[in-house]
């Protein structure tokens, strides 16, 4: 074994035989909706932080007893859709009706192969390297608050608005991010930030590594739909879920490359600071000043979602038009 558990680590890494194998296993529970979807695209993010190409996909689907045949097909062919936008090919699994379930759960598996030996790990993050952050802080919690309270979120935002945000679940993936990034070269360490978002990778980066961080808070991508959602729930959107943007470590005479190289297809990316040799030096910089960067102790969404549904709508009262969008 290469690279097993640890703190922030995103993919095991095993030499097989002169190759080195790749791999990863979440699991996604839920609606059916994009279940299947989700389960490739989130496990192929893992192995890609490694440097790697997803190549190979197993899962193993759990149905409650009421599920009837057309969920398993429904989702077999979102699984099929994503392995197939992505160049992988599904190579198996299993499915079974499981006692006690109340929603569907799709347990994924991806693996793939370390070209030429070459990979990242977490913990390869260098003090005095450059940290760039593709899409933007709060993807993934942006897409899911907009689906999932929508009834709370129609009251102050147009249907045009809310279906924009809903289509960030397209943007979850970061294999082209992580690919392209890893192909100009200079890459030392890649995180996907997921469950405490952006202020939770970066901890993660830095708990693996032994390092600290200075980041500024105006070069922290955050668009405008997922600002005015969080101001809306009053949360924190560098500290909800954040599949779809990538933390980079980097060589920083090779950071504006990589930067250009990302918006060459099209992806946003920038440097939002640097990883210092300061293990307790976490800040983030403003206009305001400097101050201690928060270690996430619950992803945001979850405050969201809690968030009792008058409650919600009745603070908001005081506005009663529809955010458009140009």
């Amino acid at each position: 074994m290469v690279q097993g558990p640890g703190v922030g680590e995103d993919a095991a890494i095993l030499r097989v035989g002169d190759m080195l194998l790749v791999t990863h296993s979440d699991p996604i529970t839920g609606a059916v909706e994009r279940i299947g979807w989700l389960a490739v695209n989130v496990n192929a993010n893992d192995v890609a932080t490694r440097g790697a190409r997803p190549r190979w996909f197993l899962s193993s689907i759990l149905l409650p007893e009421s599920s009837e045949e057309e969920v398993v097909s429904k989702i077999c062919k979102q699984i099929h859709k994503a392995a197939l936008d992505l160049g992988v090919a599904v190579v198996g699994g299993h499915s079974e009706v499981t006692p006690g379930l109340n929603h569907p759960v799709v347990v994924g598996c991806m693996m793939g192969l370390a070209e030429d030996g070459r990979y990242v790990t977490t913990h390869d993050v260098k003090p005095g390297s450059a940290i760039i952050l593709t899409k933007g802080a709060g993807v993934e919690g942006t897409a899911i608050l907009a689906s999932d309270r929508s009834d709370v979120l129609e009251k102050r935002f147009s249907g045009r608005f809310l279906q924009r945000a809903r289509i960030y679940f397209r943007r979850i993936s970061v294999v082209k991010d992580a690919m392209t990034a890893f192909s100009v070269g200079g890459v030392f360490s890649m995180h996907d930030p997921t469950e405490g978002g952006v202020a939770g990778g970066l901890h993660e980066m830095a708990d693996a590594s032994g390092t600290g961080f200075r980041v500024e808070s105006e070069r922290i991508l955050v668009s405008p739909i997922t600002q005015r959602i969080c101001e809306f729930f009053e949360i924190d959107p560098l500290q909800l879920i954040g599949s779809g943007a990538l933390l980079i470590s980097a060589d920083k005479t090779l950071a504006e490359e990589i930067v250009r190289a990302l918006s060459c297809e099209r992806i946003e990316a920038s440097i939002i600071g640097e990883f210092t040799s300061k293990p307790r030096e976490r800040v983030i910089g403003s206009k305001a000043g400097v101050k201690p960067l928060p270690r996430p102790i619950s992803d945001h969404l979850w405050i969201a979602l809690s968030r009792d549904k008058t409650w919600s709508s009745l603070s908001k009262a005081g506005s009663t038009s529809s955010v458009r969008e140009g």
